[in-house]
């Protein structure tokens, strides 16, 4: 009998007051807030930033979220 194969959860982007946050179940990944008229800041992985563009933002909260979960080569 064949077994069914496990799908990977994928992110989900929703959106709060005054900015959007990244979810993975029911674990938040990151956020991204406005701070004033069009500039966001966004916070995922123990790490910071700012920029102008919302769909920038969100790029970076990605980008840091699957950086964080790869081991870097020490000695490289």
């Amino acid at each position: 009998m064949a077994t069914r194969k496990r799908t990977r959860r994928k992110p989900t982007w929703e959106r709060a007051y005054r900015g959007h946050v990244l979810w993975l179940g029911k674990a938040r990944l990151g956020r991204v807030t406005l701070a004033d008229r069009g500039r966001y800041t966004w916070e995922a992985a123990g790490r910071a930033g700012a920029v102008d563009d919302l769909a920038k933002a969100k790029q970076a909260v990605e980008i840091a979220v699957a950086t964080a979960d790869k081991q870097l080569d020490l000695f490289r």
